[in-house]
């Protein structure tokens, strides 16, 4: 190969495309079609519980599969809120000794300002962290999980992960100890 490509080790997984803004690296599996859409390979499943339903094209099980991806960030993204909920709890309970050391070593009118100002205030208008995890669950989280799970049941008979269980068919040595299609047949 020549060319800036050959420089970088992922060359051989193909061109990037890009997408809502971002550019990322075409998805291992895949490969580009009509109009740089990505198509499946194959519609092998590992199992009747993650098979494509009948009639589903690769750009429907694409899009059901995007969307379950979508959903994956989003967990991450709430276990990093409810982080954010503990550390900031944590912060505010260690400016109760950050108070007292300082009141105790002469400095009584900065801890009264640390006190009064910080300890025990919102981190936004009228919320605590608590009030901001209890709002984005009951709100966007919750709308976010219920349309996911719409998405799998009206394209894919409710079936998780068909884009994935079509993918290891593809990316396994059949045959292979370690790489069985289910447990059942390891």
């Amino acid at each position: 190969m020549v060319g800036p490509e050959a420089r970088t080790p992922f060359a051989h997984r193909g061109p990037v495309f890009a997408q809502s803004g971002a550019v990322r690296p075409r998805r291992s599996g895949f490969r580009a079609g009509d109009g740089g859409k990505i198509s499946a390979v194959s519609s092998d499943a590992v199992d009747a519980a993650h098979s494509r339903p009948e009639g589903a094209s690769d750009e429907l099980v694409q899009a059901a599969g995007t969307m379950s991806e979508a959903l994956e960030y989003l967990e991450r993204a709430r276990g990093h809120l409810y982080s954010f909920h503990q550390l900031i709890g944590r912060a505010d309970l260690l400016l109760d000794d950050a108070v007292e050391g300082l009141a105790a070593n002469g400095h009584e009118e900065l801890a009264e300002r640390v006190g009064t100002g910080l300890r025990g205030a919102n981190v936004l208008a009228g919320r605590w962290t608590f009030q901001v995890v209890e709002e984005f669950d009951d709100g966007y989280y919750a709308a976010f999980r219920e349309l996911e799970r719409a998405v799998r049941e009206e394209t894919m008979g409710g079936r998780r992960h068909v884009l994935e269980a079509e993918m290891k068919q593809r990316r396994r040595t059949h045959g292979r100890p370690g790489h069985e299609a289910t447990p059942d047949d390891a």
